[in-house]
């Protein structure tokens, strides 16, 4: 099987976090977060599941860079974007159209877009 990375873009501009989702309407919060549940529980039952999580926006990112010959570390994403990964979902799936089906179940829970990409295979031995 073949493992996928499911990634949750976010606009930089708003850099969501759990305390941002404060501000959404108590409903329609509720709303996303059972359907994600759902999503969540429907994705381990199956035993596609791999590993989850959320990220923090881009203003806490650290980037160590050693281009000058010694690292530096910096308070700054390694590259300026208007969108960021906010969170993902590895999955495994028997191919790209299983990994896209799971794909359009999150982006329907979560009400947004959701990318589909493949990890490499590892090099031949």
């Amino acid at each position: 099987m073949t493992q996928y990375f499911l990634t949750v873009p976010h606009d930089s501009a708003e850099e969501p976090t759990m305390a941002s989702m404060q501000d959404i309407d108590p409903a329609d919060l509720a709303a996303v977060l059972a359907a994600v549940d759902e999503f969540n529980t429907a994705l381990k039952d199956s035993g596609a599941f791999v590993f989850a999580g959320g990220l923090y926006p881009p203003s806490s990112a650290k980037t160590v860079d050693p281009s000058s010959g010694e690292p530096r570390v910096l308070d700054e994403p390694f590259v300026e974007a208007s969108q960021y990964v906010g969170g993902f979902w590895i999955i495994e799936a028997a191919d790209e159209s299983a990994a896209v089906e799971w794909a359009t179940r999150a982006a329907l829970a979560l009400q947004g877009r959701i990318e589909v990409r493949a990890f490499q295979e590892p090099p031949a031995a």
